[in-house]
């Protein structure tokens, strides 16, 4: 698919994408070491979570430089760009586009003037008063300021034009000011010259977590990047909390009281295995939650099979509870989805194929059960049910490791809108005859929640019940600043 530069997107079938992964943040000050090429590696163990574009800007003191571009973050940088990048303090970004084109324009970290220098931010999340935030900044500085007027769209260059409007303040200042306008689910990290900047929206939507390097801090949207860099795990940015790190050390405030309502989409799907979220490890909740479903939904079959790679720390737990021997049925190309190759039309058609290819003599003649994720559109499902049955596969029962996705989500999960969502126009009995399976069976919310071992009132559970913990905007879509703007 081709995408506005020319260039083409990763995207195999514009018809048939999954839910998209809220972007990845990551920041660093560590004055003896090299911030970018940390930062560059932070950024690689959170690539999964965006996919579009990447960039890293470095604070020496005097000048902040940034550099980034399109692409994977293994294609953007290379190590004489990160050479050019010297300084103490970073901030890196990894897109995915929840509001704004996937443009170069709208790449991060967007820059932005201050009444004492320069800031870079990176924006994890999406707000929901954006064209309330347009207006603010076009009342106290115009619309030609910052990043938006060079065309950048997103709610990032909102944000970060509005922390250069406050004559007189200091950056911390100004951030505690802003971030108590903001809206939305934002966890943020942003420099100036020589400080790092943290901040996280009063529910808590998107993680953001502290780590310690010996000679330094570093800020990260999962514990799996602290751990690629060496840092040692502190503790979580806290909802409504802006921590500044430079060399007086690390301080905290407030902008706002906390209303913790952390993504429950996280543990099923976002997060690396490897990441803790609130203290339980996102791995052991999958398995748990694999456990749960096998109690829930057992049936009589010879062969438990992951969808990889999402789809297997639950199949391992249905497995261990159901009894029914785990195996490897299907192989994953690692890199389809991560190509920027348009397949032909003929190679379109044969759609999951490039994606996945089954083991024929691990599925023939056995009944499987087959553990996946989530269900979007279902496209992908009964493509791979087809393509099971072709292989020679007896029975195809299918478990979810989630919910039927009923609802869009308007905090930084590009999910379908509600009109595409296959579980808001069909029933359970409905979507199994849809994709073409013997049986279908998604884990209880409950069920789900329970394996978390966070308390329901904490964890946002609106794309599976239709409860919103914060209001949602007034004109849903990506492309709303495309329209204020235009």
């Amino acid at each position: 698919m081709a995408r506005g530069d020319g260039q083409l997107t990763q995207e195999l079938d514009p018809q048939d994408q999954g839910p998209k992964d809220a972007c990845g943040v990551f920041g660093v000050w560590a004055p003896d070491e090299d911030v970018a090429k940390l930062t560059y590696f932070g950024l690689y163990a959170l690539q999964h979570r965006g996919q579009e574009a990447a960039g890293i800007a470095v604070g020496n003191g005097d000048n902040v430089l940034v550099y980034k571009d399109m692409g994977l973050v293994s294609q953007v940088f290379d190590e004489t760009t990160l050479n050019t990048l010297v300084g103490h303090v970073a901030v890196g970004h990894a897109r995915y586009s929840t509001t704004g084109a996937n443009e170069w324009q709208n790449a991060q970290p967007t820059l932005g003037a201050t009444p004492a220098g320069t800031v870079a931010l990176g924006h994890n999340g999406n707000l929901t008063n954006s064209e309330e935030l347009f207006e603010l900044v076009r009342n106290r500085a115009g619309s030609d300021v910052g990043e938006l007027r060079y065309g950048n769209t997103t709610d990032t260059a909102l944000i970060t034009a509005l922390l250069g409007s406050y004559p007189g303040h200091t950056l911390e200042e100004s951030a505690a000011e802003v971030f108590a306008q903001v809206r939305g689910a934002f966890s943020l990290v942003f420099c100036d010259e020589s400080a790092l900047y943290a901040a996280r929206d009063p529910q808590g939507v998107r993680p953001l977590v502290l780590g310690r390097l010996e000679h330094g801090w570093v800020v990260a949207s999962e514990t799996a990047a602290l751990d690629i860099v060496g840092a040692a795990f502190v503790r979580e940015v806290e909802p409504g909390e802006l921590i500044v790190i430079d060399a007086q050390g690390v301080r905290s405030r407030r902008f706002a009281v906390a209303e913790r309502k952390g993504c429950l989409f996280e543990f099923v799907y976002l997060a690396r295995p490897d990441t803790q979220i609130s203290g339980r490890s996102v791995h052991q909740t999958r398995v748990e939650i694999g456990r749960r479903l096998a109690r829930e939904h057992p049936v009589d079959a010879d062969l438990v099979i992951p969808v990889p790679e999402s789809g297997t720390p639950a199949a391992v737990g249905y497995a261990e509870e159901s009894g029914i021997p785990y195996g490897v049925g299907l192989v994953k190309n690692s890199y389809v989805g991560r190509t920027f190759i348009q397949p032909s039309q003929t190679l379109r058609q044969l759609g999951i194929r490039l994606k996945l290819n089954p083991l024929r003599e691990i599925v023939n003649g056995k009944r499987l059960v087959v553990v996946d994720d989530s269900i979007v559109r279902g496209n992908t499902q009964r493509a791979l049910v087809q393509m099971l049955r072709e292989a020679g596969a007896k029975e195809i029962h299918v478990r979810i490791s989630s919910p039927p996705v009923k609802w869009p989500c308007f905090y930084g999960i590009d999910f379908a809108s509600r009109s595409e969502l296959l579980a808001n126009e069909m029933s359970t009995d409905q979507i199994c005859v849809s994709i073409g399976a013997d049986s279908l069976g998604y884990v209880d919310l409950d069920a789900l929640i329970e394996a978390t071992t966070v308390p329901k009132p904490a964890l946002c559970r609106a794309c599976f019940d239709g409860i919103y913990p914060i209001e949602p905007p007034r004109t849903p879509g990506k492309n709303v600043l495309d329209k204020v703007t235009a």
